[in-house]
Parts: structure tokens; sequence; C-alpha cells
């Protein structure tokens, strides 16, 4: 057995700060169809089969993660980008392709980069798809960002805001805030000098171990914007912590860990299984291992005990 102390870790990295899961985007669709296209065959991802099936909302399944796209007159417009893992690059391409005709009179797009895939989806939505990597912490399929566009000399203080209010890790990299909301998972405020789009009212959803501490912060601040219930609250402008000025408006569903829904098993099905190439058993996405073998000091315990109860049996 190792001795504490004779090998050196960074436990730091091991930290999660009080945010600790971005479970869902909230965007208005104005057709189940055209979603229905895109989210599933094109991105390959899974329609929840269990809540939402009707023809008023929709919630997609993306490993942990989740969109909310209720059906609305007017489509929403996430004014940035969500950046999703989904593995095989070559058949997110494939499937793509195969949905231009579907989706020829919308604002469908895809456009293969360097480390992603960029894809447009038929309201305009930018979603940013990259493969698997050490880059979101071993996470195989899931909502690894939501980056939204702000203006300059917001960083600073929406990074401060996160740190003060919610107590989760926040840092300014160039010109860009960078949250901690999960295991692999971020916000990101990117500085643009782009005139900002008119926020629509879409929204995003958190988990928070320290429930209440958030919630006198900005009670003190007079940012609530609702009373949900026991396990939720919400509010909707990021404020600068040293001044009050509001930075960024984005509402946010903050929920409790003792929500009912709070690591409700997602079903993730296998995109690749068709009928006509039917493989059993392969019906559910399995992830592959993106995490090498942790450090095992009680091996040669362990070995050494097999090893007596060999010679014991062989006696």
């Amino acid at each position: 057995m190792t001795k504490p102390g004779a090998r050196q870790y960074d436990r730091s990295a091991e930290d999660l700060g009080n945010i600790v899961a971005l479970e869902h985007v909230n965007l208005g669709i104005a057709d189940q169809g055209l979603a229905t296209v895109f989210y599933m065959t094109g991105l390959g991802l899974t329609r929840d089969p269990y809540m939402m099936t009707g023809i008023d909302n929709m919630w997609v399944n993306v490993g942990r993660s989740q969109f909310h796209l209720p059906t609305m007159a007017g489509a929403q417009r996430l004014r940035g980008r969500v950046g999703l893992v989904i593995p095989d690059r070559e058949a997110l391409l494939q499937r793509l392709d195969r949905v231009k005709g579907m989706l020829g009179d919308t604002r469908f797009a895809f456009a293969e980069r360097e480390d992603h895939v960029a894809v447009s989806c038929p309201w305009g939505n930018r979603i940013l798809c990259h493969e698997p990597s050490a880059r979101f912490d071993g996470m195989g399929l899931g909502m690894a960002y939501v980056e939204f566009d702000v203006p300059r000399g917001a960083a600073g203080g929406i990074a401060g805001f996160y740190r003060d209010v919610f107590a989760t890790g926040a840092r300014v990299e160039g010109s860009a805030a960078h949250v901690s909301v999960g295991i692999g998972q971020e916000l990101i405020f990117r500085e643009s000098d782009a005139a900002p789009e008119a926020y629509d009212g879409h929204h995003i959803q958190v988990y928070v171990a320290n429930f209440s501490g958030p919630y006198r912060a900005l009670v003190e601040r007079g940012l609530v914007t609702e009373e949900s219930n026991q396990h939720q609250y919400r509010f909707q402008h990021i404020a600068d912590p040293a001044t009050g000025k509001a930075l960024f408006e984005i509402e946010h569903e903050v929920r409790s860990l003792r929500h009912p829904m709070h690591a409700r098993p997602l079903v993730n099905r296998n995109p690749q299984q068709t009928n006509r190439a039917y493989v059993p058993g392969r019906d559910g996405w399995v992830p592959e291992p993106m995490i090498p073998d942790m450090d095992d000091p009680r091996a040669g315990m362990r070995r050494k005990r097999f090893e007596e109860a060999a010679r014991r049996v062989a006696g």
C-alpha cells in the first residue's frame, strides 16, 4: 500500500464548485417535425420517452443533459452557441448530410472545422459538435458548454458574480469568463463587439449543492424573479458584484439536489443501430472508456492473497 504523501497528486483538480450540473437548455421551437429531423435524425440524439411526449413540448436527451424544446409560434434564439460532445465525427457528418433535403427551406447548415462540426438548427441556433477528448473530462456524450456573446468589458464582472453568488469556479481567459457548472461542463461568456440580439426568454437550468446560500445572495441583490417551489427558484440578470450593474440577461432555473428530478436516468440510444443492419443488444448508447486506469496501490496485496489461496487449494 502506498503511504500517505509518498505519491503526489493535484488534489485541487478534483474540486467541483457549488454548481454541480448543467441539466438543460430551453429553446422554443416552431415545428416538432423539423426539430425531430434535426435533433434526432441529424444529430443522433434521443427524444425522452417518458416526459413531454405530446405536441406542445419535447425533451431531447444528450448524455446526462437535455434540450427542452417547447412548441411556440416564434422560435427562440440563443445568443451564442451550445457545445456538445458527440462520438464518431464521420457518422455525424453522414447523418447531417442525409437530412439536408428535409431541412432545405430552413436555416439548417453544417460545416466541418478543425476541432468540431459547426451546425445550425432549422431556426439558426448554433451548435458546435466535438468528439470526446480529455478537454471534456471523460465525457463521451453530453452538453459540455453553453457559450454566450457578451459586451466588451463584461467578462471580469461575470466571473466575479458566479464566484461571489454561487461559490463556483470562475476565471477569465483572454476575453472570456469560464464558469464551472459540472464535471466537464462550463458556461462561457465571450466578449464581442457585435450588437447583442434582443433577449427572447430562453433559459438554462443548473443544479446547486448549497441551495440557500446563492438564494440569499440573489435576494439581497434584488435578482430573484420567480419563487418556483421548495426545490427551485429563478433569476434573470447577471450583475457586477462591485457595482450592481446588469451585465447580461439569461434566465437561470436553479434547482436543489433534493429536486425530485435530480440525477434522473436519461435514455440515450445508439444512432448507428438500424433495422437493416440490426445488432441485438446494441440499441442503447454505450460509452467508450475515456479515462486511463487509476492507480491501484493495493494490487500487490491482492496478488499476494490470490497466490496464497492458490497454494492452499493446490496443497
